[in-house]
């Protein structure tokens, strides 16, 4: 019998709190963390709201314990916090034995550094401290560094899938023995950088984002991260397991360079090579926690790509970005922490501001908090740009 994926630790930041109890209180209260921009300096601060986090960075650098200087960005600091929760919670701070690695996935890196120091670097070579920091690689060294992960070290950027992919290769590294032990994840900050770009493609709303509603306007950049902590099961001794890797697959549907293809192909192929490799059949599903990013065309691909897989015994269906907003490559490893979550607590998060049915589809998402529901099996989407689509399954045991 194949050793199994263990999930041992789980560590998260967003825009509802620092660490996982912050984020569940939130999630059971209904409570959005997205709202008016005020630590981002941007002239969008007044029209376009977001998931930010309410913490400067000097503030995030005083809640790590230490002093801030231009070496760390808030990516790496957001990254911190989450990875540090997680991986104390597996007690790989008690394991000096084991081959420990990172999967550390990101899309913004150190750009919002980079937009702070510029203009100082071009006109008179100062500032020249942030450009080490700039590339995606720099936030996982410093995470690697900080918490004494040597052994193995990588880092990931596939867009919005980039931290299912950290997870997917985490497991993978695992079961090949390359390590014994594994930090998977991603942390994404908000920067002008990235909310220009995605309000050029004319897909923010300026109001609160409503995934899978016939009104959706477009989605809520946010920021944040999380790391889960994976073993092989038979070497976890008696530590709390919650919950196991049942089955993944990335696929590609190369249709366009930021948009899904309509039909949803590469979606339902993702879904569809998860659940054969977790030997699963679609109406074991217990839940689909959606991509649902509130744009027309993600939600409409993804949705239509449900139907296809799951028929007409489609699971409960909720998207967690209308709490959070759209953490970019750290959306995949946040709204994995909140499956394990709502496995070990028996719920499904309601799908915010839901009003009005897709024309198009013939199921709705959940309106209302579900609890006390036994979920043995969570699907998870996350479909980024160039078609880059991920989907994981997470078992209860």
């Amino acid at each position: 019998m194949a050793d199994r994926i263990a999930i041992t630790g789980i560590g998260v930041v967003s825009a509802l709190g620092i660490g996982v109890e912050q984020n569940l209180r939130a999630l059971l209260s209904g409570k959005s963390g997205i709202k008016t921009i005020q630590i981002l300096d941007t002239i969008h601060k007044a029209d376009l709201p977001a998931g930010e986090i309410s913490l400067t960075d000097e503030q995030l650098a005083e809640f790590l314990g230490f002093s801030l200087n231009k070496n760390w960005t808030r990516t790496t600091l957001l990254g911190l916090l989450a990875a540090k929760e997680a991986y104390f919670q597996a007690r790989l701070n008690e394991d000096s034995k084991s081959k420990k690695g990172i999967v550390s996935a990101t899309t913004v890196a150190g750009m919002r550094k980079s937009e702070q120091y510029y203009a100082d670097f071009i006109l008179n070579g100062s500032g020249e401290d942030f450009i080490g920091t700039h590339d995606a690689g720099d936030s996982t060294e410093k995470l690697a560094d900080y918490l004494d992960i040597h052994d193995y070290l990588t880092t990931i950027s596939t867009a919005c899938s980039s931290s299912v992919n950290s997870i997917m290769l985490g497991a993978r590294l695992l079961k090949n023995g390359i390590v014994d032990k594994v930090l998977v994840g991603g942390t994404d900050a908000l920067s002008k950088f990235t909310l220009n770009g995605f309000n050029s493609l004319m897909i923010l709303d300026k109001q609160a984002c409503r995934s899978f509603d016939e009104t959706r306007a477009g989605l809520n950049l946010g920021e944040g991260a999380a790391y889960l902590v994976l073993e092989r099961e038979t070497e976890i001794g008696e530590k709390p397991i919650l919950g196991f890797v049942k089955g993944f697959a990335n696929a590609n549907d190369a249709y366009h360079q930021t948009a899904s293809s309509p039909e949803g192909k590469g979606a339902a192929l993702a879904m569809t090579r998860a659940l054969k490799m977790a030997n699963l059949n679609p109406e074991q599903i217990d839940y689909i926690n959606g991509h649902g990013t509130a744009t027309l065309n993600n939600d409409l691909s993804e949705g239509l790509a449900i139907q296809e897989v799951f028929g007409s015994n489609i699971p409960m269906v909720s998207s967690t970005k209308p709490f959070t907003g759209h953490t970019l490559g750290a959306a995949g490893a946040i709204e994995a922490v909140f499956c394990v979550m709502a496995m070990n607590n028996g719920i499904v998060y309601p799908n915010l501001n839901f009003q009005t049915q897709m024309k198009e589809l013939n199921f709705q998402p959940i309106k209302e908090l579900v609890r006390d529901v036994d979920l043995k099996y969570v699907l998870s989407n996350s479909f980024g740009f160039g078609g880059n689509n991920s989907s994981i399954i997470f078992s209860k045991q």
